[in-house]
């Protein structure tokens, strides 16, 4: 390995950050969970 491709920088790919609001991320998760079965329920699909 090169010493530039050593010291080079990780590439961020637009994904969340690692010190974002963990409860924040957690309580839209389960909103997710919550509308997914909903329409699920409400489509027959069940």
């Amino acid at each position: 390995m090169t010493e530039q491709t050593a010291t080079a920088a990780p590439v961020r790919t637009g994904g969340p950050d690692a010190d974002g609001p963990k409860i924040l991320e957690h309580i839209v998760g389960w909103v997710l969970v919550v509308v997914v079965a909903m329409l699920v329920t409400r489509l027959g699909l069940l």
